[in-house]
């Protein structure tokens, strides 16, 4: 063999093992930006989070975008059976719950303290594995032709009067009632969760897909009022189509009522992403100054960021009476699931 090949055939070699090595790396941290991908499991609508998305892949254009939409409670169970075999990268939430619930099967990854120190304490997860992004009020919208705002409960449990018969919508399959219902669970108990869904059901509350079908059918005369995020009647002003008046007006329940549970939409990111570094830019992103304005003048949420104003037709969020509820006590989803069907609401 001469020198020249067997030099040859020493550098394919060593080729070789370069290729082999960094294909069995195992690295899933990725360089953000690398020409790389990044997978989205969003429990948001489409529509609130396409804009951002556009936005994020024109800022970065080398990586592609994946995004898998549905319902933030079917998609966390989603990910709690796929595991560390899942494709998601990074889920974005409707709800605090949902996240909570994969923080306590260990699947979301601590997230950098400098990421965590943009937000209020009170909005993202005591242990750091994920953050909000947004705030959002339970509210009761109701129909101002034919309720005034003296006509409505103190309560949400006021709701199962006659007076409201047939009258009243909720969503039972949607995640944020569902985390509603886990924080009444939290503050009020079981017993009494199970007897007002019980009282709800008996007394004819309609079942709707989600909040923006409760209120266009509040906006068409089919009920008067129903249980929904406050943010759908600001969306609702804002719509091509309405002229005039809107008539769907927001109640917020007073002397921190649980019906005027405060959630977030939030962020994790999953500890068996492959692209965990575009994934923290992605968080990164959505809480920049933009992003923040965006969901705050455009689709209605509380921005959590100090400095950016809200919808000048809502009230503070500092001045909402909500009920004392840890967003870590959201996560038992299961158990809200098993004691709504218990109820013979789902």
């Amino acid at each position: 063999m001469t020198l020249r090949r067997s030099l040859a055939l020493l550098l394919l070699a060593l080729t070789a093992l370069a290729l082999l090595a960094g294909c069995g790396s195992g690295d899933k941290s990725g360089s953000a930006g690398d020409g790389s991908s990044l997978t989205i499991y969003s429990g948001r609508d489409e529509e609130y989070v396409a804009p951002v998305l556009a936005s994020f892949r024109k800022a970065h254009p080398d990586i592609d975008v994946k995004v898998r939409y549905g319902d933030s409670a079917e998609l966390a169970a989603t990910i709690r059976e796929e595991g560390d075999r899942s494709p998601a990268d990074l889920f974005f939430s409707q709800d605090a719950g949902s996240l909570g619930a994969l923080q306590d099967t260990g699947l979301l990854k601590p997230l950098p303290q400098e990421t965590l120190d943009k937000i209020p304490t009170e909005f993202r997860s005591t242990k750091g594995d994920w953050i909000g992004v947004t705030g959002r009020v339970r509210v009761l919208a109701y129909d101002s032709r034919k309720l005034k705002e003296t006509d409505l409960p103190a309560s949400v449990f006021d709701l199962t009067d006659p007076r409201w018969k047939g009258k009243i919508g909720w969503a039972p399959t949607n995640a944020s009632f569902q985390s509603f219902v886990t924080g009444m669970r939290k503050v009020e108990g079981e017993a009494k969760t199970k007897a007002w869904l019980e009282a709800m059901e008996a007394n004819g509350t309609q079942p709707y897909e989600k909040n923006s079908i409760i209120r266009d059918a509040i906006n068409s005369g089919e009920i008067e009022a129903g249980l929904i995020n406050h943010y759908y009647i600001i969306e609702g002003r804002t719509e091509g189509e309405v002229t005039g008046d809107y008539p769907v007006h927001l109640h917020f329940f007073p002397n921190g009522d649980i019906g005027s549970l405060v959630n977030v939409s939030g962020i994790g990111i999953l500890t068996g992403a492959d692209q965990q570094a575009n994934a923290q830019l992605f968080t990164e992103y959505v809480l920049e100054k933009q992003q923040q304005e965006y969901f705050a003048q455009k689709v209605g949420e509380y921005p959590l960021m100090p400095g950016i104003a809200q919808d000048p037709s809502l009230p503070p969020l500092a001045e909402i009476t909500r009920p004392k509820v840890d967003l870590a006590d959201l996560s038992d989803l299961q158990g809200t699931q098993e004691l709504l069907r218990e109820a013979g609401v789902l």
